[in-house]
């Protein structure tokens, strides 16, 4: 007898075999009510949870100066914010126990905002019940954002605690202004130039973005890459750090000294044509000097006297004239067509009757124009093309926005034979200086083509292209002009009477006892707010020249605006000139070390205060003596703090001990000690000037309150 009971049995397998088909049926129902009825929610939901084709941003790449050193580069800043749905109830409880000690928290990182007023601008954002509520206004830095990442529900995963952040891919320029026109900037939170060469140069150095996917697994948001972003480039710009602040100190210096409203500098290597150093400093409403305008490449000005030593050497190439053509400028007035010409010691008399290489020295408008308007007078044209022979309206094609090429028209007549765009005083005043736009680029690169017997050279701001530290392009040294600008000997000539102006003419302050300076001075009278006699009359004072004369290795070009009398070529832009010159070629100097040594010299230096460990370890490796009154070492705390005195024969230590909460005197310090000191105690540093420290904002004694600014003065 089989032991199977239908009757009992199958009854059972019919319920089974009905419920799963109802379940079947069901399942196939809700999937036909969820692709129909419901396909727009889920497709919603699947949208906040995937995204396809997110951009990747490339890392920006850095602007180098040609010795390598960073001048821009990128770096990430953050805006943080809180969800304050995010969390649930769990959340919300932490933050009704937290909320105190996070804004607390938030007081001491962000101390120009009080706790109160954290809590309350807080809690309108939790009462809100905002996803997106900024906690900080601002953009903060890596440091800061981790400070704040570490607060009570902060440090919490992102889900949890609802603290996220928006990242920016920030500029940054290790060297501050310096340069600042011509390195550029960037437009904001915009991945966009501004400016400069961050402009010029955008599309190498921005890079190729990527694309990824993006994906929510267990609460978690997964980056599935497609494309990955190629970085941006470096860029090796011709710039030397070193020099372009030691340009920038002489214009400002000099600025303050005259009461000036714009200064401009550029230093160019005479072999190369890279430029060094680039300076264009204007007068602010607040009284300081700042890079404002790129002038030195988009300033359209009348060049004034600079631009007699191209007047003479036309003439001296075309052989109307030589080096023994001599002019009666007579009593330092002298009619011409209609208008007085005059020279600058007209009231003195004038120079009387004097050669070609003297009228240069001493800068005669009259010797000049009475040339130029005598040999040219009736082939205007002529002249104009021996102006465009020299390079000085050339085209330099200069990779900054706001570069304007040179204007120096070119007579012309209708058919009847009349000139429309002269006049009989245009050829006298053009030849010195008047009626051409000329850039303080365009007049730096003339003199530097006169510097290299007669090449010039277009000027180059940046020498090549790297990437991860291999070069992958170069942009070689380039000729603006297959030719010549004149023939060799009157090149020669111009070299020895520019050599002259500065040796025993009008630039005399421009030239040094160490090696010899040839250049040219320039005083141009410029209207502003209508013509030279009803508008305010400024003066635009130039030098420009090359050094060292027997062997030129750089030329210059500096140029100040400022009101009123005096105003000196010479005596002002000169004596910038002087200062930038005498300080490249010092960076140059190499000599013994046993030149140093001068009996009647002073042994023992001067040491500043601050860490007196590293000073007494290097006095003892120089011989110099030091006393033994003081104790430490790195084992009983590094560094140690203290006072230097330099006595006859030794330096005193005097050890001073450090109160943790109390803000330390740091007179006398040098600023790394001085930053590292006052940072350590928890205070944020503001430097100003170089030197040994003056002053500090921060009170000696004082219980530091965390995250208060404390500037010190250097002098």
């Amino acid at each position: 007898m089989s032991k199977f009971d239908n009757d009992r049995v199958m009854p059972r397998y019919m319920i089974i075999a009905v419920v799963l088909t109802l379940v079947g049926f069901a399942v196939v129902g809700k999937a036909f009510y969820i692709m129909t009825a419901k396909k727009q929610y889920w497709t919603d939901v699947a949208d906040r949870l995937k995204r396809d084709s997110v951009s990747v941003k490339p890392k920006r790449g850095n602007i180098l100066s040609c010795d390598g050193q960073l001048m821009a580069s990128s770096i990430p800043e953050y805006k943080i914010y809180m969800d304050f749905k995010a969390g649930g109830e769990e959340k919300d409880s932490i933050w009704q126990e937290k909320v105190d000690s996070i804004c607390m928290g938030l007081h001491e990182i962000f101390p120009q905002k009080t706790a109160e007023e954290f809590k309350q601008h807080m809690e309108e954002g939790h009462k809100k019940m905002s996803q997106h509520w900024p906690i900080w206004p601002r953009r903060i830095d890596y440091n800061t954002y981790t400070e704040v990442k570490q607060l009570p529900l902060f440090r919490l995963p992102k889900y949890k605690s609802g603290f996220h952040e928006e990242e920016f891919n920030a500029r940054r320029r290790p060297f501050g202004s310096l340069a600042e026109r011509t390195i550029g900037s960037m437009f904001g939170a915009k991945d966009s130039a501004r400016l400069g060469l961050e402009l010029s140069y955008d599309s190498i150095l921005r890079g190729t973005s990527g694309l990824t996917n993006r994906r929510k697994v267990l609460n978690k948001y997964m980056n599935i890459p497609v494309t990955l972003p190629v970085d941006g480039c470096d860029i090796v710009t011709t710039i030397d750090v070193n020099m372009q602040d030691l340009a920038e100190r002489a214009v400002i210096e000099e600025l303050k000294l005259i009461g000036g409203d714009l200064g401009v500098a550029i230093l160019m290597e005479v072999e190369t044509g890279d430029i060094k150093a680039i300076v264009n400093m204007t007068l602010c409403p607040d009284g300081e000097y700042r890079e404002v305008k790129n002038n030195a490449v988009s300033d359209l000005r009348e060049p004034g006297s600079v631009f007699k030593t191209a007047s003479m050497l036309v003439a001296l190439d075309d052989g109307v004239v030589d080096t023994t053509y001599a002019v009666n400028t007579g009593g330092g007035v002298y009619p011409m067509h209609g208008r007085e010409m005059k020279d600058h010691n007209w009231r003195r008399g004038g120079y009387g009757t004097i050669t070609l290489p003297r009228i240069l020295e001493v800068s005669s408008n009259i010797g000049v124009s009475r040339i130029i308007d005598d040999k040219y007078g009736s082939k205007p044209e002529k002249f104009i093309e021996g102006i465009y022979r020299t390079g000085l309206a050339a085209d330099l094609k200069i990779p900054i926005k706001g570069y304007a090429r040179p204007h120096i028209r070119m007579p012309e007549k209708d058919k009847y034979g009349h000139w429309t765009n002269w006049s009989k005083t245009a050829l006298p005043w053009m030849s010195i200086g008047y009626e051409t736009q000329i850039p303080p680029i365009s007049t730096v690169t003339f003199y530097n083509a006169i510097a290299n017997d007669g090449i010039m050279m277009r000027p180059r701001f940046v020498k090549s292209v790297m990437k991860d530290g291999k070069v992958i392009a170069e942009f070689p040294p380039e000729k603006v002009m297959e030719r010549r600008i004149a023939k060799p000997q009157t090149i020669k000539t111009m070299q020895t009477i520019l050599e002259h102006v500065v040796s025993q003419g009008l630039g005399r302050k421009a030239g040094s006892r160490m090696f010899k300076v040839a250049g040219k001075t320039g005083t141009a009278q410029i209207a502003e707010g209508g013509g030279y006699k009803t508008g305010i009359v400024k003066y635009w004072l130039s030098f420009a020249g090359y050094f060292p004369a027997d062997n030129p290795r750089y030329s210059c070009i500096v140029c100040l605006k400022k009101s009123g009398l005096p105003a000196s070529g010479g005596g002002m832009s000169g004596v910038v000139f002087h200062h930038i010159s005498e300080g490249v070629m010092a960076r140059n100097l190499k000599l013994d070390v046993k030149d140093a040594h001068d009996t009647a010299s002073v042994q023992i230096p001067d040491v500043k205060n601050g860490n007196i460990l590293d000073a007494n370890y290097a006095l003892r490796q120089l011989g110099i003596p030091t006393n033994k009154s003081w104790e430490g070492s790195y084992s009983k705390g590094n560094p140690i703090w203290g006072q230097a005195e330099r006595l006859p024969k030794e330096i005193a230590f005097k050890k001073v001990e450090i109160e943790k909460g109390v803000t330390p005197s740091v007179i006398g310090m040098g600023a790394k000690d001085a930053v590292y000191l006052l940072e350590s105690q928890g205070l944020k540093v503001r430097i100003y000037g170089r030197g040994k420290v003056k002053s500090q904002s921060y009170p000696a004694g004082k219980q530091i309150v965390p995250g208060s600014e404390c500037s010190i003065s250097l002098e």
